[in-house]
């Protein structure tokens, strides 16, 4: 059986942040599926860090192939005061991933692209967060 294309992408993802040296200085190895959090619902992960968001899967419907489009989010997260530090955490989560040739096995990349940027606080008023999409087109196997 073939492993799902999103958890393959994520899993290359993350192996690809974690092997980077501008990620690495910036959050050292925290790139998280699920974020630690406490009994009341609070973060207890240490910041900055990077997490995976919502994603999406639009079919590319085509005679004798079964490919899609996937929207990935990915969320950087910080506590310096200001934006500085997310932006550049942002910065170099993209430079790291766009256009990237991600290696997966089941399943066949035809191209990672990042597609989008929004930085904003978070309503905590402590919190910078800035969200990055990724498009992925693969072809399913």
């Amino acid at each position: 059986m073939t492993e799902d294309v999103s958890h393959e992408l994520q899993v290359a993802i993350v192996k690809r942040l974690n092997e980077d040296a501008d990620v690495l200085a910036l959050i050292d190895d925290r790139v998280f599926d699920r974020v630690e959090r406490n009994g009341a619902g609070e973060v207890t992960a240490t910041f900055p860090y990077v997490s995976f968001g919502p994603e999406q899967e639009l079919p590319e419907y085509a005679d004798c192939l079964d490919a899609s489009e996937i929207f990935l989010q990915l969320d950087a997260w910080s506590r310096d005061p200001g934006y500085r530090e997310v932006r550049r955490i942002a910065k170099a989560v993209v430079k790291a991933l766009d256009e990237t040739s991600l290696p997966i096995t089941d399943n066949a990349l035809v191209y990672f692209e990042f597609d989008s940027r929004r930085v904003l606080r978070d309503p905590d008023g402590l919190t910078s967060h800035a969200v990055l999409t990724f498009r992925a087109g693969v072809e399913k196997r």
